[in-house]
């Protein structure tokens, strides 16, 4: 599998919010200390956080981020999608052949799309508000809601 800083950060960050907010905004200089981030980096997510309506911001004094929505719906799929990462599991992209094997499928291309699939549809059943929770994230996943949603949007 592969995924980028910018998916796992954003992830990181988003948490961070719903630990520490309590409503009121978050600093991205306090988010960059606790998670071990840097502040230019974290800019760059929450510009796109920020696009795709994830979070808000605060100017002024006790300014930053605070979240734009219930952490009920936010699911981890639509941090990662928002800071356009792709979790790969194939060379090529999506379903795609291209970059596959001397260009055509490879024998686990199926295998490994699906896979990419499923995983996107996982994340897409887990909300911020559960793991802010510590929920049992095997448990609480509603694989076929978000295989639903997810399909949709792919359409």
């Amino acid at each position: 599998m592969k995924m980028s800083t910018k998916g796992r950060y954003a992830v990181m960050a988003m948490i961070d919010i719903g630990q520490h907010s309590g409503g009121n905004p978050v600093s991205l200089s306090e988010i960059a200390e606790r998670q071990d981030i840097s502040q230019e980096y974290l800019e760059q997510l929450f510009s796109k956080l920020r696009r795709f309506n994830l979070v808000e911001s605060a100017r002024g004094p006790g300014g930053g981020y605070k979240l734009a929505r219930d952490a009920a719906d936010i699911a981890m799929a639509d941090i990662i999608l928002a800071v356009d990462e792709e979790l790969r599991f194939t060379r090529c992209s999506g379903d795609a052949v291209d970059g596959c094997v001397r260009g055509e499928q490879c024998s686990a291309h199926d295998l490994w799309s699906s896979l990419g699939r499923q995983m996107m549809y996982f994340l897409g059943s887990i909300t911020l508000e559960d793991v802010v929770e510590k929920r049992n994230l095997a448990l609480s996943a509603t694989i076929k809601q978000a295989k639903d949603r997810y399909v949709r949007q792919e359409a």
